[in-house]
């Protein structure tokens, strides 16, 4: 398999690090509700800079880390450092996982089809099954491909534009241009992702063919069913 390709490198690395952490905050306690009701480790797939993974640690939780960017894991590890927290991290494709451990939870948060074949999704979702232990929860959250909510970065000092739509393969092409400046420009970068769209049916098939027999769809991180008004939806799976 091709490895994936995304933009989450460099100097955009740098900007997640710097102003990630607030984003979408009410995923935090979402997912953290359902690490501390495992009662047993838990791992974050694609955990950047730690938005999820950092607060996790310092409330005690047993969380490890893997993302496809070793950029964003050398960054998390430096912030964990500075907080006198020292977690198992590693670079790793979800597709090729290959953990340490089993996990009671794995949770992948915004992050599942990005830069990735729909191939290498249902080989993410069979490691998965693989590396739960019996009776433990994958957690995964998309954004439906009809949600209309996209940001365009420049908040950040990103710009960022689609360049191709794939309605036919469910796919989105994005570029990214990020500049850092220190009282003048010192650097700038411009990379692309492909982002796989899923409907909620189609990735419920996904999910069973994985070998999971268990699955509650919920809305926005909010503990309710999902409706056609959310414009991401959390798959809650159980092993």
């Amino acid at each position: 398999m091709d490895a994936p390709q995304t933009w989450h490198y460099g100097l955009i690395a740098e900007y997640w690090a710097e102003f990630n952490d607030d984003f979408r905050p009410h995923e935090v306690p979402y997912f953290r509700r359902y690490v501390e009701n495992g009662c047993g480790a838990a791992l974050d797939v694609a955990c950047g800079t730690g938005r999820l993974l950092i607060p996790y640690l310092r409330a005690g939780l047993d969380v490890d880390g893997c993302d496809v960017s070793p950029d964003m894991v050398a960054l998390c590890r430096d912030k964990a450092e500075r907080e006198g927290l020292r977690p198992t991290l590693w670079a790793q494709p979800m597709h090729e996982l290959d953990p340490p451990r089993a996990y009671a939870t794995i949770y992948v948060c915004g992050a599942f089809g990005l830069g990735s074949t729909r191939e290498q999704d249902a080989e993410a979702l069979r490691r998965f099954h693989t590396f739960l232990e019996p009776g433990g929860t994958l957690l995964i959250d998309i954004e439906v491909p009809y949600a209309d909510s996209r940001s365009d970065g420049s908040e950040y000092g990103l710009r960022a534009r689609v360049v191709a739509v794939d309605p036919l393969e469910q796919r989105l092409t994005y570029e990214m241009h990020a500049q850092r400046w220190r009282d003048e420009l010192e650097a700038e970068e411009t990379r692309r992702i492909d982002i796989r769209l899923y409907f909620k049916d189609e990735l419920l098939l996904m999910l069973v063919a994985a070998g999971f027999s268990e699955v509650d769809v919920q809305g926005d991180h909010n503990d309710k069913p999902a409706t056609a008004d959310d414009d991401f939806i959390v798959f809650v799976a159980k092993k």
